[in-house]
């Protein structure tokens, strides 16, 4: 209750002191991740644990004695970054369902078509008995449409909602075709069967780099952190023989700043081999990031204690 209490404390403030259009595009981005919390909550409780991280993180770093600053940019970095991942992971996911079922619900369509129903009255149809994403957004498009919205309109924020350019441009070409009266149920069934040779060509491309996938993933989170950690372990070591040096201590924070940059580019080429966008780099870049600098900071800084075990 008490936890109940304070996110409910902290979501109202952040309401009265938040501009509502910046709440209202966090709460869109949130709803197309398929996320249906209200977004005042989700950072109140984000604030929490932002808390919470600092308590505990500041009071490792005493009684281990960490670096206090790395300490304080962990805690507030990680839980951010972690509510990142969800939304970027779930947004995938959610999208990645919607375009998997844009072939059946297109050749469902055409088949009711081709029975004698009117476009609209197949839309609603299949608006009854299917689920998921896309088709939710059916729903709400049939009854924006019986509640006097222009059915093009409609169409157009369906795809607009989904983000999908596959559904926008099925809806384009559907409009089109009922302006100049041409055959809807031939090019939907057409369309359907080309949407599903292109999904068989993605899954196939997928496949078919896994391997330069995990070479990626190896170097990033294995063999650098683990080769530039030594780094740290031969620091610790010349500094107890009395031999350090302002040379020694660059090298180990330039080692740091390699393993941020090596992370961040691993994830951006994951994501161009695997689906030929950088955009979606990031939901790989921080992970890797967070893992491979994890282990470099553990090994450059105790790897001399486990050596001398």
């Amino acid at each position: 209750m008490i936890i109940n209490d304070l996110i409910y404390l902290i979501s109202k403030f952040i309401d009265d002191k938040i501009p509502k259009k910046y709440s209202i595009s966090f709460q869109e981005i949130l709803l197309v991740s398929g996320i249906f919390t209200v977004a005042s909550e989700i950072l109140a409780i984000l604030i929490i644990f932002v808390v919470f991280l600092l308590i505990l993180f500041i009071f490792l770093s005493i009684i281990f004695n960490f670096d206090l600053l790395i300490s304080i940019v962990l805690a507030i970095a990680i839980p951010p970054g972690f509510l990142a991942c969800i939304i970027i992971y779930k947004s995938e996911k959610r999208s990645e369902n919607v375009e998997k079922s844009i072939p059946d619900f297109l050749r469902q369509l055409a088949s009711m078509l081709r029975v004698g129903l009117s476009f609209e009255n197949a839309m609603e149809e299949l608006s009854k008995y299917g689920s998921g994403p896309l088709y939710d957004e059916i729903k709400r498009s049939v009854i924006e449409i019986k509640m006097g919205r222009d059915f093009n309109e409609s169409m157009v924020a369906i795809s607009a909602r989904l983000k999908s350019k596959n559904l926008e441009r099925t809806f384009k070409l559907i409009i089109e075709a009922k302006k100049t009266g041409g055959n809807l149920a031939d090019i939907i069934e057409n369309v359907s069967d080309d949407l599903r040779e292109l999904n068989a060509l993605k899954r196939d491309r997928k496949s078919s780099v896994m391997m330069a996938v995990i070479f990626l993933v190896i170097s990033a989170v294995i063999a650098a952190p683990f080769a530039l950690g030594m780094i740290g372990i031969y620091s610790s070591f010349m500094t107890s023989l009395g031999k350090g040096s302002e040379l020694i201590e660059t090298s180990k924070i330039a080692a740091g700043s390699y393993i941020i940059i090596h992370s961040i580019l691993a994830g951006l080429i994951i994501s161009l081999v695997m689906y030929g966008n950088v955009k979606k780099g990031i939901k790989f870049s921080i992970p890797l990031l967070i893992i491979a600098y994890s282990l470099f900071y553990i090994i450059s800084n105790f790897g001399s204690y486990f050596l001398a075990i």
